[in-house]
């Protein structure tokens, strides 16, 4: 008895095509999964089974182990954040204001940061640079009064720049690349007594700038008191005398140096 179905034997050119197309497939999908790529301003930390390995992957086509290793990016482009804080000055005052720190990873550090403390780099704001930024904001804010703080403003962003730097530098994960304050919020009724006392250390120092340069000048006419005798004051008058005038000083140190002065020629 005839049967419609035909015998496909695996030896037949059906069966070695669709075996050739399985393994293309496995194939692509082996190297689909070994090849990945790391973009510019981004490394990847590369786990086996969950652990850390290797050093970071930096950007362009790296390879892995498919199904067995998995990527993590990493962001270590310069990141800018603004953290609004207040605090309390040496003299008890509250003060607040914006403290702009510019940070990025470092390449090197992103397995161990990953180990210890991010699965991404999203994490490493408030996990990593904001308990260091605010620890230094209140450290050197609390060393200064609410004065000088408000009167040297700059300097003390230099300050705490180079604090929040030691601070990290201590878990070498991150680098600061700058920080920037700015909004200094204070109670009017402070802020009036801080322009009074800047206005009064103004006008001291005006006052004494005005003293050194009466003592300066006192000193100068002294010395050229000393310095003109009656000799000296000839020469200089003989150096400006045009030889048409009819009454000339005489001569110091002559006869008759009692006479003041030379008349006519006589």
């Amino acid at each position: 008895m005839n049967t419609p179905f035909r015998n496909v034997t695996p030896n037949g050119t059906g069966g070695a095509a669709t075996l050739l197309l399985a393994l293309s497939f496995t194939g692509f999908l082996l190297l689909t999964q070994a090849l990945f790529i790391v973009p510019a301003g981004q490394v990847a930390v590369v786990t086996t089974l969950g652990k850390v390995s290797g050093g970071s992957r930096r950007p362009g086509l790296n390879l892995k182990i498919p199904f067995i290793q998995a990527v993590f990016p990493f962001d270590v482009r310069t990141q800018v954040r603004p953290e609004k804080f207040a605090t309390l000055t040496k003299d008890l005052q509250v003060i607040e204001a914006t403290a702009t720190v510019k940070y990025a990873v470092r390449p090197n550090e992103a397995g161990r940061v990953y180990s210890t403390i991010a699965y991404n780099d999203r994490e490493v704001y408030p996990r990593i640079i904001q308990p260091s930024l605010l620890k230094a904001l209140k450290s050197v804010f609390s060393q200064y009064e609410l004065v000088t703080i408000a009167s040297k403003w700059s300097d003390i962003s230099e300050i705490v720049e180079k604090t929040v730097a030691e601070e990290l530098d201590k878990f070498d994960y991150v680098d600061v690349r700058g920080l920037d304050l700015t909004g200094l919020e204070i109670a009017e009724e402070y802020r009036a007594a801080i322009e009074q006392k800047q206005i009064a250390e103004q006008q001291l120092l005006r006052a004494q700038t005005e003293v050194k340069i009466a003592e300066q000048e006192a000193k100068r006419y002294e010395t050229l008191t000393r310095s003109l005798d009656d000799q000296v004051l000839f020469k200089l008058f003989l150096d400006k005398w045009d030889g048409k005038t009819k009454v000339v000083p005489s001569l110091p140190g002559t006869k008759g140096g009692n006479i003041p002065v030379i008349v006519g020629g006589k």
